[in-house]
């Protein structure tokens, strides 16, 4: 254990801390102002395992050897000792990122409490980035993600094309930035581009770069990701989502080495290994006149494909324990564990999503999850629900009521109302699944989804009166005959 440092000027506070701390076997040092705390730290370079520093000291503030404390080692925990009065700087404290304040005077037992749960989290830290560090970039044990890594074990000396295909969320970009790690072009830039996310009239300037004035608001000449790029590794992640007219600047690239910025003259010398990825059936993209079949055969030198996580399934606990481990770190609270019937549960989950999915459902449970150890109940209700955990039996079909007085009822559909609590729930479920599926467009996706439901019963009732239906919906008959054409519900 690294020493715990003491910084005051006043020696009976600091012979005080270092005798309870010596019984509690904890080493200590000490200094009176913060240079020969710096100095310390310039001369060893390996900080202490607790700084325990008071506020006001000749030479300079505890807040600020606070400051250039953190900006050296950033997970440090440092208590700030201050009067009981001064609260503006026990609140400075705080925002400067100190572990915590201790008032003078202080209980001695209690000071012993607070530097030993600082010791604590300074140790929880330690291991956090030995951990870190040990970690592998990929985690994965089934035989389709070895396959994965052996190939680009294959690949690390290599400069060729990748093409790299799966379901989104499935780590695409983990793989480009691996294979980027381990080729000779290491040490260059990886630079990373999804041309999906960029609005056609802005992905050529981004791709190629522009020159001053080639358009209105080109006020200066402006590199592109390829120049970006240089000496290193591009990536183009949704390849098959790039207008056509783009694909024919990309392979001219791939082809000559070269390329212009927008409104340019000059030729620009590409010195870029190109990594592709794509959730899209290309061959198809093809087919249908969408993708240009010469700039597919260009990227597709070597192709990669990453498996779905429901094809390697028992990969799912590993996973599952590193991202609540990672998404604990991100918000500085104590990991959780998870025992082994949720994981089971997790692990039949079928996680359209994939990766992604599972990460975001882990860190939805650090913030939500109740207790330390995650059980089958605590996991998002999409989880139960999927596989098969909680649905609502479907409903009997029962006799209509005799002397129904207002047309058919729902029971003359042979259906029995649900309860509000089952359709709520379901269609709570439903949300929860899309939104840590990654999708961002939930809200179109749903409200489509209910007026559909909603228009479609409504003329069931009516037997496809259109008038009435929107009489008992409560819409005019012009909304109810544009939700039609826009919802493609014309027969």
């Amino acid at each position: 254990m690294k020493p715990i440092w003491i910084a005051d000027d006043d020696q009976s506070i600091r012979f005080v801390l270092e005798k309870a701390l010596q019984r509690e076997q904890m080493p200590t040092r000490s200094f009176t102002n913060p240079r020969e705390v710096l100095a310390a730290l310039d001369e060893e370079g390996e900080g202490p395992q607790v700084l325990v520093s008071d506020i006001r000291m000749p030479g300079g503030s505890g807040l600020e050897l606070l400051e250039k404390v953190k900006a050296r080692h950033p997970g440090l925990p440092v208590i700030i000792m201050t009067a009981f009065s001064d609260l503006d700087s026990a609140v400075s404290a705080f925002q400067g990122g100190a572990f915590e304040y201790l008032p003078k005077p202080f209980d001695l037992p209690k000071a012993v409490e607070l530097i030993r749960r600082a010791v604590d989290e300074s140790q929880r830290e330690e291991v956090a980035q030995e951990s870190i560090t040990a970690a592998p970039e990929m985690l994965g044990q089934a035989p389709a993600m070895q396959d994965v890594f052996r190939a680009i074990g294959r690949l690390s000396q290599s400069n060729v094309t990748v093409l790299i295909t799966g379901e989104s969320g499935s780590g695409k970009e983990l793989v480009a930035r691996a294979l980027h790690k381990h080729s000779p072009r290491a040490n260059g830039p990886f630079v990373a581009i999804n041309t999906a996310a960029i609005p056609k009239d802005l992905l050529e300037s981004e791709l190629f770069g522009h020159e001053r004035g080639a358009f209105t608001g080109a006020q200066t000449m402006r590199r592109g990701r390829f120049e970006q790029a240089e000496g290193g590794t591009l990536f183009l992640d949704e390849i098959g989502d790039m207008p056509f007219d783009l694909q024919t600047r990309l392979l001219r690239v791939l082809s000559d080495g070269h390329f212009y910025r927008v409104g340019g003259h000059s030729a620009v010398k590409a010195n870029v290994r190109v990594i592709a990825a794509t959730h899209q059936d290309l061959e198809q993209r093809v087919k249908e006149g969408v993708f240009r079949e010469d700039l597919f055969h260009r990227l597709n030198v070597i192709r990669l494909r990453l498996p779905a996580l429901r094809e390697r399934r028992e990969d799912i606990p590993m996973l599952a324990r590193h991202f609540l481990q990672q998404s604990a770190r991100q918000l500085g609270v104590e990991p959780k564990r998870i025992s082994d019937a949720a994981l089971e549960k997790l692990s039949r989950f079928s996680f359209p999503g994939n990766v992604r999915q599972l990460e975001n459902v882990c860190h939805w449970l650090t913030v939500m999850a109740p207790a330390q150890v995650i059980e089958p109940k605590d996991l998002p209700p999409e989880i139960g629900l999927a596989v098969g955990e909680g649905v609502p039996a479907p409903a009997a079909a029962v006799p209509a009521p005799a002397g129904g007085a207002d047309g058919a009822q729902p029971a003359a559909l042979g259906l029995a109302p649900a309860s509000a609590a089952d359709w709520e729930s379901g269609l709570q479920a439903e949300a929860m699944s899309l939104l840590l599926s990654g999708r961002m467009d939930v809200w179109d996706e749903l409200t489509r989804r209910f007026e559909r439901k909603l228009i479609l019963t409504a003329l069931d009732t009516t037997r496809g009166r259109r008038i009435e239906a929107a009489h008992k919906l409560g819409i005019g008959r012009n909304t109810i005959t544009r939700k039609i054409q826009e919802l493609g519900l014309e027969e």
